[in-house]
């Protein structure tokens, strides 16, 4: 791999796991707090130990995704586009954690997934034009987020 191409990947690995960091300084607090655990949660609720491992690796299939993108060539229309539809969703994620975490607010952020998920699926669009890897690496992603609507869902309807 060129020194170029692996400084994209490790920017685009950075900026990924970037989102899921400033998405825990909203999270962590609302578990120490003990709000968290204080809510009812679904029969279907992972422990709570899982979560920052599989965080942790979307957030590296994300990296890894947007670099494939990148390196199509950043001054094509079409991937820029993508990077700014993979933008919107990075973004989306990290607002996901302010709501129900931070503001604690299950409900909103129901609603809120529900556009995040919509990103995603606009995101996977997008990349499969351009790099078909690149798309699929973020359908375990769009997965979780679905099973994380489930969950979040099933919190608001359980707890409010």
């Amino acid at each position: 791999m060129k020194i170029k191409n692996f400084l994209k990947l490790i920017i685009a690995i950075a900026i990924s796991e970037l989102a899921g960091i400033v998405g825990s300084l909203f999270t962590m607090p609302a578990i120490r707090s003990g709000w968290y655990a204080t809510l009812a949660k679904p029969a279907l609720n992972p422990p709570s130990w899982i979560f920052g491992p599989v965080w942790t690796m979307l957030y590296l299939l994300m990296g890894v995704s947007v670099f494939l993108a990148w390196k199509k060539g950043f001054e094509r229309r079409e991937v820029k586009i993508s990077l700014m539809v993979f933008d919107t969703q990075l973004l989306l994620n990290v607002f996901w954690s302010i709501i129900f975490f931070g503001w604690q607010s299950p409900g909103w952020a129901f609603a809120e997934i529900i556009f995040l998920w919509l990103a995603i699926i606009a995101t996977i669009i997008v990349f499969a034009k351009i790099s078909r890897p690149a798309a699929w690496l973020l359908v375990p992603y769009v997965i979780w987020v679905s099973f994380a609507g489930y969950l979040n869902f099933s919190i608001w309807i359980l707890n409010f």
